[in-house]
């Protein structure tokens, strides 16, 4: 019976279990178990790991722990595709709103704060959604002198973090602002408030 099972591929405690007869008690071996781990493996399209597999395991009466189960992929190499996280975007420069040189090309020289500020949008995971969070850094001393966050990325999250900068820090004229082309960043808008602070 034993023959018989090795060429088959298939475990003494399944030809047992087919047949009616009783499962060996004692925990089934690493050889037994794996072509059964491959098969469910296989079978479920490789996005099953070794917890989900546990679970198939044990519904069939195949009793074995997450660890061993865990080794069992290992040395066969079977690695669970994993699904991509949801990312959402920050930058959106699909628009006809223009765009302004980049005034750093070439490494623009700072020498002291208020000369370039930085911006940008990142975003913050919740239980269930998105927060998304601007910021304005000096670049010269790499200090985040405004930020905001709000659950959209409307005009008005970079907007209340410009005028908190300019509030706190009161610069001077021909002060570079530097952001992606996110559409945010090009509305009238937040151009005028730039414009009205005589920053470049």
């Amino acid at each position: 019976m034993n023959h018989i099972c090795e060429v088959l591929e298939v475990s003494r405690a399944a030809y047992y279990q087919w047949s009616g007869g009783e499962c060996c008690q004692r925990e089934l071996t690493y050889r037994e178990l794996s072509p059964i781990v491959r098969n469910l493996f296989l079978q479920h399209r490789r996005r099953y790991g070794a917890r989900r597999i546990v679970v198939e395991l044990q519904s069939m009466g195949y009793p074995c722990s997450r660890e061993k189960t865990r080794k069992i992929m290992y040395k066969m190499n079977l690695i669970a595709i994993q699904p991509k996280s949801f990312k959402p975007r920050t930058t959106d420069s699909r628009h006809r709103l223009g765009y302004n040189d980049n005034l750093l090309v070439g490494g623009a020289k700072v020498t002291a704060c208020n000369q370039v500020w930085v911006g940008d949008i990142t975003y913050i995971g919740l239980e269930k959604r998105f927060a998304y969070m601007s910021v304005l850094m000096d670049l010269y001393s790499r200090k985040i002198i405004g930020w905001t966050i709000e659950l959209d990325m409307s005009e008005s999250l970079v907007i209340e973090t410009l005028t908190k900068a300019i509030s706190a820090r009161q610069p001077g004229p021909h002060l570079i602002h530097h952001s992606d082309r996110g559409g945010q960043y090009v509305s009238t808008k937040y151009r005028s408030i730039l414009t009205r602070a005589k920053m470049r």
